[in-house]
């Protein structure tokens, strides 16, 4: 099972990143709320801990605990990022699920200039991709399921993906599914 992890030794991480071979990605997400702390994923981690001992990690999430709606006119696959960099990006930021937004409802390339990095819009590829995409985190069950009604429609399988998240918001996600070290 693939996790997501939370650590404080940012700059352990940070020297490690130069040690890392040539053509090998290190994502690293600064937490929004913790200065200082980072979310790394499982292969990230194994990438830094291949050049030297044992990270440090302050907590654990199943990567599986993070939904993300995809929707029925995904595009440009190529240049999708990693599965475990979206979610990273997510946590960072305290959300508990992601909808790509790419594309409106009437299939209209969607323009977004985030305003800071707590925005809750925000964009991401795939390292070297080409065509970017454009992500909409949740932090709230709540302000995904009035999102999903109004950018998709009520009755859209978007809609009834947000009326199925499985927790409320992000301190019920860190209970139900949080390992701490």
């Amino acid at each position: 099972m693939s996790r997501l992890y939370l650590t404080a030794a940012r700059d352990e991480v940070g020297r490690r990143r130069g040690l890392v071979p040539k053509g090998q990605i290190v994502e690293a997400w600064p937490d929004h709320a913790e200065p200082g702390a980072l979310w790394l994923g499982e292969d990230t981690r194994a990438l830094l801990e291949s050049v030297g001992e044992p990270i440090t990690m302050d907590l654990a999430l199943p990567a599986a605990a993070i939904p993300v709606y995809y929707g029925p006119r995904l595009c440009d696959l190529e240049s999708l990022p990693r599965e475990e960099s979206l979610k990273g990006r997510v946590v960072s930021g305290h959300g508990i699920a992601v909808a790509w937004i790419t594309l409106d409802r009437f299939g209209q390339r969607a323009s977004w200039e985030p305003r800071s990095a707590s925005d809750p819009v925000f964009h991401l590829r795939r390292v070297g991709g080409g065509a970017g995409h454009l992500w909409r985190l949740f932090r709230t069950k709540d302000e995904a399921v009035t999102y999903m009604a109004e950018a998709y429609g009520r009755d859209s399988e978007g809609a009834e993906w947000a009326q199925g998240l499985a927790v409320a918001d992000f301190a019920e996600l860190l209970r139900k599914h949080g390992e701490r070290a």
